[in-house]
């Protein structure tokens, strides 16, 4: 479990295809403190689970099937990422309830700055927009945001000064592909729900005349 508050901005060093896994190899001493082999780091969102490291370079395995539902396959060495280790109990939830468990990948439609704040349009998959709300957690890459507005398939969320130095946001361009994670509790009511709602009447049969 996560928040969405990044910890550090790692570098990639190597991402080498094998058969399956993906090695994934980051350099980033300070999400390292206090990891043990088998915790979990999310890497742009993505939960991943430690398979070594060195106290600065850490290797993860990344599945097939990982690759294929995120943007992780994008990463190159030299690229930055967004990092986090998962919450402790006795520790502030400063962002939101966060599983690492992406739900789509976004890509960035638009760019533009705005009284100090730069305002970012992402283009959702298809079938993620009905669990955003405006003013309602949205984590892109990982990073815990708030919706400012949305509309059709597009989400607007706006970025202080202090979002963009400190995550992969301040780089992100038109084009660029995003990890999305949807707020959990917004599927736990759609899913709870479903079962207590009537089922929709059906279309009335016309005769043709």
């Amino acid at each position: 479990m996560f928040t969405g508050i990044i910890e550090e901005l790692g570098t990639v060093e190597s991402l080498t295809p094998g058969a399956d896994p993906t090695r994934l190899q980051i350099r980033s001493p300070q999400v390292l403190e206090g990891i043990s082999l088998g915790d979990s780091i999310a890497v742009n969102g993505c939960c991943l689970t430690v398979t070594s490291h060195d106290g600065e370079l850490w290797s993860a395995d990344v599945i097939s099937t990982t690759l294929a539902a995120t943007s992780l396959g994008d990463l190159a060495p030299g690229d930055r990422v967004n990092l986090e280790r998962c919450v402790r109990v006795d520790s502030r939830l400063d962002g939101h309830i966060v599983q690492g468990h992406v739900d789509g990948v976004g890509e960035v439609s638009g760019r533009e700055e705005s009284e100090g704040t730069t305002l970012l349009r992402l283009a959702l998959p298809s079938g993620l927009a009905r669990y955003v709300v405006a003013k309602g957690s949205l984590a892109v890459d990982g990073v815990s945001l708030t919706v400012a507005e949305i509309e059709g398939d597009e989400v607007t969320i706006g970025l202080i000064p202090e979002t963009l130095a400190r995550t992969t946001l301040g780089r992100r361009g038109i084009g660029d592909r995003v990890n999305l994670e949807v707020d959990v509790l917004a599927k736990y009511v759609e899913k709870l729900t479903a079962s207590l709602l009537p089922a929709p009447s059906p279309l009335p049969i016309t005769e043709e005349i």
